[in-house]
């Protein structure tokens, strides 16, 4: 059982075995990782594992580089980056081989290890998980199912509100472009700070602090650069105008059998109205068919909020996704010691911070 070790992961040992594994998302991607690491802020921490049966796993890892080592914490990935998680030859993995990965990979984080799951992943990551010690959280990301086309994705997937909506937008004369060059990357910038400055108006708060706190759910213009950079023509900016004005804009990555809508903006006031975000990703779902995409992954939304509706009616469902933590912390700190070390580690890993 013991298998050959590897850290950090070169290039041509990951593509290897994500080339096998046809379930791979694009957080698990040779681009993202490239993205993740031009942040500046993250050291490699990749772990290779080459088991006597043949099976081979990439647990793709980053740890803080000013990160003290009594204090560090490994991620896959750090919250701003999404999800990462193991990829292995076959996409399966035995309990007894996935408990040995979650062991050794604990222990290279002296505060902390923390890895989401890509959704549906193998069970035998989750029970040997639970055998490792780690805590589990439950989530969720909503995909679309591709298969047969979008002429199928069209009629059996959409509801009927959803093709209205789209007929609704062209009716209205919204116009689309879509650019692979990053070229119109700077579309989301304004239009996210048009929402910063619309919910600092509506909460009554400085921009600032608005600036701040959907900074640690969505993108700085640094981190779309970087993205965009490393995915090349597989990063396509789609924006939606009226009158040459831009009004929403979708940022869609693509890698293997997934296409994911990673970052998206609007002028709500002027985009809701027009139906430009169901005309953007009815595009982006019809690109991504035409690429051969097996998935259109929309990311989490809560299963009762708006946004869930949104992606549902788009022929999204929920599926699984889980967040692994393996932290040490003495029991002897007590309840409301715990709670401030939990803070800390949070701190530590820079967990939604850009």
């Amino acid at each position: 059982m013991t298998p050959r070790v590897t850290s950090p992961v070169p290039t041509t040992l990951w593509r290897s075995v994500l080339e096998t594994d046809e379930a791979a998302v694009v957080g698990q991607s040779l681009p993202w990782r490239e993205a993740v690491l031009a942040d500046g802020r993250f050291a490699d921490a990749s772990v290779h594992y080459a088991f006597p049966s043949g099976r081979q796993v990439v647990l793709p890892l980053v740890r803080r580089r000013r990160a003290v080592a009594a204090a560090r914490v490994v991620s896959s990935w750090p919250q701003i980056w999404g999800t990462g998680g193991p990829i292995t030859t076959d996409g399966r993995i035995t309990v007894d081989e996935a408990e040995l990965v979650w062991r050794d990979a604990a222990r290279r984080g002296t505060l902390s290890t923390e890895v989401t799951l890509r959704p549906e992943a193998d069970p035998a990551w989750l029970s040997a998980a639970s055998r490792a010690g780690y805590a589990v959280e439950a989530g969720g990301s909503y995909l679309l199912d591709l298969a047969g086309g979008f002429d199928e994705v069209w009629m059996n997937r959409f509801r009927g509100t959803a093709r209205t909506a789209t007929r609704k937008a062209e009716k209205l004369g919204v116009e689309v472009e879509v650019d692979r060059t990053g070229r119109l990357t700077h579309v989301y910038d304004e239009l996210h700070e048009r929402s910063v400055r619309r919910r600092a108006a509506t909460e009554g708060e400085p921009v600032w602090l608005s600036r701040w706190r959907m900074s640690r759910v969505s993108s700085t213009p640094t981190q779309v650069g970087l993205v965009a950079a490393a995915f090349g023509k597989d990063c396509a900016t789609w924006v939606a105008r009226r009158d040459g004005e831009p009004v929403a804009v979708i940022i869609v990555l693509s890698a293997g059998g997934h296409a994911k809508y990673w970052r998206g903006a609007m002028d709500k006031d002027l985009a809701t109205p027009l139906r430009a975000n169901d005309l953007l990703h009815r595009l982006a779902i019809e690109d991504a068919c035409d690429q051969g995409r097996r998935w259109y992954d929309m990311g989490g939304a809560h299963p009762d909020s708006a946004l869930a509706a949104f992606k549902t009616k788009l022929g999204a469902t929920l599926h699984h996704t889980h967040e692994l933590r393996a932290r040490r912390l003495p029991a002897r700190l007590g309840h409301e010691g715990r709670r401030r070390a939990e803070a800390l580690v949070k701190r530590v890993a820079g967990l939604g911070e850009m």
